[in-house]
């Protein structure tokens, strides 16, 4: 739940030797801080897992982007020699920005525009995995303009339901990503790919959520893809070298769950691959994973600042204790869009009083506007108190809104006892620079 530099103190939270009121004094609050050297161990373990696992056969980790990026994670990714997977034309400016190479580039998406193909493939990303049938002529038509064979995965769709959260769940029938092995759209596609030269399909890809904890569905997704790789060498005599099996590997929120490591995960899934392989006399493909949630999310904490405190009571007479804080759903849309759940705690000290129920909430005209919907924290939190949120590394910054016109919070990446802005804090003049007024 917390990354692996937070110590405590007296009841202070410190991150690589830095204390939070340290952190609050120079950076205010909210903000993101990044445990940088918890972000490279952990991209660092999944690269290393995927190798120690398929040998020869590992293909690439891609970090998926959509969690967080900046152009300094995207120059860490690059450093550590890992991929990224970016869905929208921004997430590709980020990587490149950051210095990834094109050919450790993975483009994603249901639905990407004319130009975001064009540029894909104008300067040599490695794959494109494709999503529908429209996209399929389109990045052919690019390839032509440009004078290249481009690569390519079909996203499949093979009909698990993942034991997550339905909004997060991608891989069941009634999404819309992918091509459905069932259907017979993933055979269509096939077929399509196959009458244009200018595309090489390369293998096949599925993502079947996120926040997935075990393997049996992992175990699923590789035996179904593996037999639709089968079906396309009876069809074509060849052999689909690449196997990409997503990610959504889960990590903890609360202190009674536990982050998925890669040595979790990784060998059971090898021994599926291997077994499918063996099932329908297939070669071993190169295998590829896409952890991005798993990588950033254990790595990063939200710092808050108690505004005010209310007692309410509520239906069934007891009361819960409202602590509003200088952030809110514009920091974390998590909760109101998943119900999901977290952590808090006083980051500047300890308490001996007893624990209430409580509501951490943030500061905009919304009732949604909930942080954590449950929690017993102690009952003498008062205004100028700091609250710590950890696990807050995927999809908080990278959901972040300007709601109620408050400017987003900055990211700072803490290591080695040295804090440095990574994303600024967004100010009123950063509100106000896309107003066009007729004055």
């Amino acid at each position: 739940m917390w990354s692996r530099n937070i110590t405590f103190s007296n009841g202070e939270v410190s991150l690589a030797g830095i204390p939070a009121t340290q952190l609050a004094k120079e950076f205010g609050t909210p903000t993101f801080f990044l445990d940088e050297d918890a972000f490279r161990s952990r991209a660092i373990s999944w690269r290393d897992g995927l190798v120690k696992e398929f040998g020869d056969k590992a293909g690439h980790v891609f970090y998926a982007s959509k969690a967080f990026t900046c152009t300094a994670v995207a120059h860490w990714i690059s450093e550590i020699g890992i991929g990224i997977d970016v869905s929208t034309g921004g997430e590709l400016a980020v990587a490149l920005a950051g210095g990834v190479d094109p050919s450790m580039i993975e483009v994603h998406g249901n639905n990407k525009s004319l130009s975001e193909i064009d540029r894909a493939v104008s300067i040599g990303v490695q794959t494109i995995v494709m999503d529908s049938l429209y996209e399929i002529d389109r990045v052919a038509e690019a390839a032509r303009k440009h004078g290249k064979r481009q690569q390519v995965l079909i996203r499949l769709t093979p009909g698990i339901e993942a034991h997550t959260h339905e909004s997060i769940s991608t891989a069941h029938e009634d999404v819309k990503f992918g091509f459905s092995i069932a259907s017979g759209a993933a055979w269509t596609a096939v077929e399509k790919i196959a009458q244009l030269p200018e595309l090489e399909l390369r293998g096949v890809h599925c993502h079947i959520g996120s926040q997935i904890f075990g393997t049996e569905a992992f175990e699923i997704a590789a035996d179904r893809l593996l037999e639709f790789m089968a079906r396309y060498r009876d069809a074509f005599g060849a052999e689909l070298p690449e196997l990409d099996l997503g990610g959504g590997y889960g990590i903890a929120y609360l202190e009674n769950e536990k982050t998925v490591e890669p040595s979790d995960v990784l060998p059971t899934i090898g021994k599926a691959v291997r077994a499918a392989c063996a099932k329908f006399s297939l070669s071993m493909p190169t295998v590829s994973i896409e952890p991005g949630r798993n990588i950033v999310g254990p790595t990063m904490f939200t710092l808050y600042e108690v505004g005010t405190v209310k007692d309410v009571v509520i239906e069934d007479g007891s009361i819960r204790k409202y602590i509003s804080v200088d952030g809110g759903m514009s920091d974390n849309a998590r909760t109101a869009l998943y119900d999901a759940e977290y952590f808090a705690c006083i980051a500047q000290r300890s308490s001996v009083s007893p624990s209430v129920k409580s509501r951490v909430v943030g500061k905009h005209c919304e009732t949604g506007d909930i942080i954590i919907r449950d929690i017993q924290l102690p009952s003498d939190v008062v205004p100028g108190d700091l609250i710590a949120t950890p696990a807050t590394g995927a999809y908080g910054r990278s959901m972040a809104s300007n709601y109620n016109h408050v400017p987003r919070p900055p990211v700072v990446a803490v290591i080695d006892g040295k804090a440095r802005v990574i994303v600024r804090r967004e100010t009123e003049a950063d509100l106000l620079a896309l107003d066009v007024a007729k004055m």
